[in-house]
């Protein structure tokens, strides 16, 4: 705009140049300029007349067009732990499984290990391996634990009463069993 208004000024002090044709002369320029202006006056007024005008539905309403009603809420709960756990059991109550029954597991107990202990030992003197002795009965999965905890505390019970000797060869070896013999 600085530039635009030094050039125009220089238009109009200079003389004009008699060579030069189709350029505007300092007259019509200040005549242009006068006219964006009082575009721009007017552009200014329309926006300040929009900004100040009333608004529908803030501060004029419209015939017939009811006023909003403001509706405010305020929660107030008089419940305490107590209520809140009544309310929670009494929930899980309606959605938790009402029967449950575990399924019946087959156990060995020490009795049936110990007779078995007695008849795989019979009257040999040969040690053998508790592992291997039970093989047959430890082909079932859900009867290999029972078995072989069975079949342990059978062994410590027999080797009180002196009737197997135990030995083992190192940690975590296989527990070598025998039947006692007269002589030791």
């Amino acid at each position: 705009m600085a530039a635009w208004l030094a050039f125009l000024k220089s238009k109009l002090l200079l003389p004009s140049e008699t060579g030069e044709e189709g350029e505007p002369t300092g007259e019509e320029l200040a005549a242009l300029l006068a006219f964006r202006l009082q575009r721009l006056h007017a552009m200014r007024d329309a926006a300040a007349q929009l900004m100040t005008r009333k608004r529908l539905g803030r501060d004029v309403f419209a015939r017939g067009m009811p006023e909003p009603i403001h509706i405010t809420r305020n929660s107030q709960f008089g419940a305490n732990v107590y209520d809140l756990l009544k309310a929670y059991s009494q929930q899980r109550q309606r959605t938790a499984i009402t029967s449950w029954k575990l399924p019946p597991r087959t156990v060995w107990s020490i009795k049936e290990a110990r007779s078995e202990l007695e008849r795989l030992l019979g009257v040999s003197g040969d040690w053998a391996a508790l592992d291997q002795l039970l093989a047959e009965f430890l082909y079932e999965p859900e009867l290999r634990r029972t078995a072989l905890a069975s079949s342990f505390t059978a062994t410590l019970e027999l080797t009180r009463e002196g009737a197997l000797e135990i030995r083992q060869s190192k940690f975590f070896a296989p527990l070598l069993v025998r039947r006692r013999t007269k002589a030791a």
